[in-house]
């Protein structure tokens, strides 16, 4: 195997970090496990004040905050859509994701759905610095991940070449509509 070991964390900008820690604590019921602050950047020694938050994201996993006070307001890549860029959280079944989708529209939040991606189903919302965050709920069986694992090579050397999507997994997506439209597919 190779040298990595996992993701230490992933660190993003945040508006305010105890806004942010809140947040992720209520909604999602992540631990805030410790914080750093310092007025210069331990790696390039500039000044730069900022408060860095980290939080428990589940076995392991920890999400990482940048409060920069000192720094413009915050943005985002005007030229990627707002679905694209996103932060995407692993819950144990579908009535996890909708338990969470209520305690998020209870506090007001505007929740997408949940859709259903084939063999995950996902809820998405903003985060109060206005990142969208993904909830998803495995519901693939191994059969469908071992037939997804076994095209996508194939599927990338094809969009490569064409810039076209490939149709290899079409039956993931047709699945999906199927049980929106109330049909069944023969198996």
């Amino acid at each position: 195997m190779g040298i990595l070991k996992g993701i230490h964390h992933v660190a993003y900008r945040c508006r305010d970090a105890l806004e942010t820690v809140a947040f992720y604590r209520d909604i999602l019921e992540m631990e805030f496990q410790i914080a750093f602050a310092e007025d210069h950047v331990p790696s390039t020694g500039a000044y730069d004040p900022y408060m860095h938050v980290f939080l428990d994201a589940g076995n392991g996993n920890v999400l990482a905050f940048f409060e920069l006070p000192e720094q413009p307001e915050m943005g985002r890549d005007l030229n990627t859509p707002d679905w694209v860029q996103h932060i995407a959280f692993k819950v144990e079944s579908v009535s996890a994701l909708l338990a969470v989708k209520a305690r998020a529209e209870a506090r007001g939040l505007n929740v997408l759905g949940p859709t259903d991606h084939g063999i995950f189903h996902s809820i998405y919302f903003f985060d109060p610095s206005g990142h969208r965050v993904e909830l998803a709920a495995d519901t693939g069986t191994k059969a469908d991940i071992e037939e997804l694992r076994r095209v996508a090579p194939l599927m990338l050397d094809e969009w490569s070449r064409t810039r076209k999507a490939p149709k290899h997994a079409a039956w993931l997506h047709e699945k999906a509509r199927a049980v929106h439209s109330g049909l069944a597919l023969d198996d």
